[in-house]
């Protein structure tokens, strides 16, 4: 066999193990969202036996979802478990959103003074500050658990809405920090001093030069934060009781005296995580063009 044709079987060689491993990680990947999809059509019968393949092993049902009240038989008519959903479904996208809104502004500010001025606290730099920042995320939450109880306790923000609002902001506040931290690096700095030298003050500069140009990884750092949000469970578990629990909280609720009601958890699941499948389909190019934003100099 000659060396060209020795290497053009290396790389059909090289190039089939590869799509191999990718479409196996594809397959780990989006087998739980198949099976709870799936799970949400099946009977207790179903569930119990392991029935994989919808009309092969087994026929589907509208069980799950006319638990919820989310059936074609059941859509028009009262439902209780219903408005609850409802209820849950807009108390996670406030929270979600606001949350966001609120991280992606602040954490913006603080992005662009770590990009742009030097800062000096003793033996601490920027990298030293920002990195500050990202080490808040390996602090269990379990461990602020006590504090943010008498926190909340004493400001009256314990199931409200504003308390999950804030405790996620500040959860997603130093990713967002990182992210338009490498963003605003791109945006050459002599943009804003042709700015200044035209009268422009450094706020003008940032709004009507700055800002306009990190949008895509503003849009990331916001996508990114609202998916955080919308799958937190221990402080909206932990900070709320009734009139501020959010969809991830209802979804582990769903037990029974006879066990886990498999078939409602899936039809719930399915309901809570469309949003966001909704979301990285059409907002992906975004996404993408935010989280590489620095990548390549």
């Amino acid at each position: 066999m000659s060396g060209a044709a020795t290497w053009r079987v290396k790389r059909v060689s090289g190039r089939t193990l590869l799509y191999g491993a990718a479409l196996l990680w594809a397959f780990i990947s989006l087998f739980p969202i198949y099976w709870t999809v799936t799970t949400s059509f099946k009977t207790a019968v179903d569930v119990t036996q392991g029935h994989l393949i919808p009309f092969i092993d087994y026929q589907p049902d509208w069980r799950g979802w006319r638990s919820l009240g989310l059936s074609p038989d059941t859509i028009g008519a009262t439902s209780t478990v219903r408005e609850e959903f409802l209820l849950r479904f807009e108390n996670s996208v406030i929270a979600s959103v606001g949350a966001s809104l609120l991280a992606v502004a602040i954490g913006s500010l603080a992005a662009y003074g770590l990009s742009r001025f030097r800062y000096k606290f003793g033996p601490w730099r920027n990298k030293d500050i920002s990195f500050w920042f990202l080490s808040q995320l390996i602090l269990p939450p379990v461990v602020l658990a006590m504090p943010f109880l008498v926190l909340y306790k004493e400001l009256a923000l314990l199931d409200t809405r504003i308390g999950l609002i804030l405790v996620y902001a500040l959860m997603v506040l130093p990713i967002v920090i990182w992210i338009m931290r490498d963003q605003f690096a791109t945006i050459p700095i002599e943009l804003e001093e042709a700015a200044r030298v035209d009268g422009a003050t450094v706020w003008q500069a940032f709004l009507r030069i700055v800002l306009p140009l990190a949008l895509p990884g503003m849009v990331a750092a916001f996508i990114l934060s609202v998916v955080l949000c919308w799958n937190e469970y221990f402080f909206a578990a932990l900070l709320t009781s009734s009139d501020a629990k959010t969809l991830p909280v209802m979804v582990a609720s769903q037990t029974g005296s006879q066990g886990i009601n498999w078939w409602s958890m899936a039809a719930l699941s399915t309901a809570a995580i469309a949003p966001l499948a909704v979301i990285g389909i059409f907002l992906e190019r975004y996404i993408i063009r935010g989280l590489t934003a620095g990548a390549v100099k």
